[in-house]
């Protein structure tokens, strides 16, 4: 009997869950490590030009230190897979809730620029965690019926933490008086702004022990009675539990725990569905996204906005990809993935080159000329709008779905490094880019907006509607 009939037999695709709110609390409770995935990503916008400061460096060394918490992104990411299947997704979640409070507390209290950059580093290893158990628990606990909107949660809580993030940056900014140095609770106002992550890295500790390990992970140790028990309580008593635990089981009789071998074959190194994972996940970061929100305070400061309405311009920009990502969750399931994705890369090729348009005149009295100004701004918001109703999430909807499960852990591990690798090349680049020309670096960030239209039409297929047992 095939996956599929299997899936027609025990009713999964049909599956709706009895209590529907709990099954939402236990996706958002997941996705809370992508609230502090883009709290932790942003939040370094409000430091950027303090730390230039403090220690008096320039922007090929500022650059490395906002940058380098990626690297721990990319090693985060790419161990979680395997740390997932040794010892549970929750536990994992555990894990990176602990090692998020320890890098608030060091980052708001470092003694030099490398401890600071080492703390950095510790937030990122957590970061990459999180990128990784968040869409692969949601995908495995979500009746398929709901999957794609569930598993939007992770995207909306990145998008939540970031506008969380540059909102208190905001707020403590103008508690300082508008210095980025200033005096706060014994502290320079930036620390504050590092530091203030431990309250949401204690609660996504908390409510990691709210929620149930998923029923494919229990399966996989042979407890197959608590596995029935939570499959009823997500996919409800209508379906048939016996028959569900052993399409689950015998989908899993097949594989073995997903190793980077498992991803080896083809004629490029991967297989052709791995590679699509990686193309997608470096094109959602080679189109510019993270420049946005971890330099655009810097940014608007460059051509011109005083320090206090560049942070509201970031909190504005922020709101907008709040926007984007709700538009996505109620598109995602009902359109498909696909069209999602070539509409917002239309969108962001428009906005891209309006802003490499605006960028390439000259500053008049240290500012962009008035209407140059406000194109730049406006299509500053249109590409992040864009980009949220899109490749914002769909790249982790598909991430989560598109790969069989016998290297689902790990296929989502090797694209989720690749797309903090490609975050790392941006964001270390951004500052000498802009030094060299602005308006050329939203030129080749327009071009790869450009290029992800034929890589979508001609290598990603369809997920919506499919249950995770049909993938490969």
């Amino acid at each position: 009997m095939t996956s599929t009939e299997q899936a027609s037999k025990s009713g999964a695709q049909a599956a709706h869950p009895d209590h529907l709110g709990h099954v939402i609390f236990i996706a958002a409770a997941a996705a809370m490590g992508g609230f502090l995935f883009g709290y932790d990503s942003s939040v370094i916008n409000g430091a950027v030009e303090a730390i230039r400061g403090r220690y008096d460096i320039g922007s090929a060394a500022l650059a490395q230190v906002i940058a380098i918490a990626l690297i721990g992104c990319a090693i985060g990411a790419a161990t979680a897979g395997r740390i997932a299947d040794r010892i549970g997704r929750i536990r994992c979640m555990q894990i990176s809730a602990v090692l998020f409070t320890i890098s608030a507390v060091g980052s708001a209290l470092p003694f030099a620029l490398y401890d600071l950059a080492f703390w950095r580093i510790v937030g990122g290893f957590a970061i990459g965690m999180a990128s990784v158990i968040g869409p692969a628990y949601i995908a495995e606990v979500a009746p398929p019926a709901y999957r794609g909107r569930l598993g939007s949660f992770q995207q909306a809580a990145i998008v939540i933490g970031i506008a969380v993030s540059q909102l208190v940056n905001w707020g403590l900014l103008n508690a300082a008086g508008g210095d980025q140095r200033g005096k706060l609770m014994g502290l320079e106002a930036w620390q504050v702004m590092l530091g203030v992550m431990v309250i949401p890295a204690v609660l996504y500790g908390l409510l990691s022990f709210a929620i149930p390990e998923s029923p494919r992970f229990l399966i996989s140790v042979g407890k197959h009675e608590r596995a029935r028990e939570i499959l009823e309580e997500v996919e409800g008593d209508r379906i048939d539990l016996d028959a569900r635990v052993g399409e689950i089981e015998n989908a899993m009789k097949s594989e073995h725990k997903s190793s980077f071998k498992d991803l080896l074959g083809g004629s490029f190194f991967f297989k052709p569905i791995v590679w699509v994972g990686i193309g997608l996940s470096v094109f959602q970061q080679f189109v510019g996204i993270n420049v946005a929100f971890y330099y655009s305070s810097t940014l608007w400061q460059s051509v011109g906005v005083d320090p206090t309405d560049s942070f509201l311009y970031s909190f504005t920009t922020s709101i907008i990809n709040i926007v984007g990502t709700v538009i996505a969750m109620i598109f995602v399931d009902r359109v498909g993935r696909r069209p999602l994705a070539l509409i917002g890369s239309l969108g962001m090729v428009i906005g891209l080159a309006l802003e490499a348009w605006a960028f390439s005149f000259d500053l008049v009295g240290g500012k962009l000329p008035a209407a140059q100004g406000w194109t730049a701004l406006i299509a500053a918001h249109v590409f992040v709008l864009f980009f949220a109703l899109s490749w914002g999430v769909v790249v982790w909807v598909f991430l989560g779905e598109m790969f069989p499960n016998r290297i689902r852990a790990a296929a989502l591990g090797v694209a989720a490094s690749a797309q903090w690798i490609a975050n790392w090349a941006i964001t270390a680049s951004f500052p000498s880019l802009a030094d060299w020309n602005l308006s050329a670096t939203y030129v080749i960030y327009t071009v790869f907006a450009a290029l992800s239209i034929p890589f979508v039409l001609k290598y990603v297929k369809e997920t919506k509607g499919k249950a995770l047992e049909e993938m490969g």
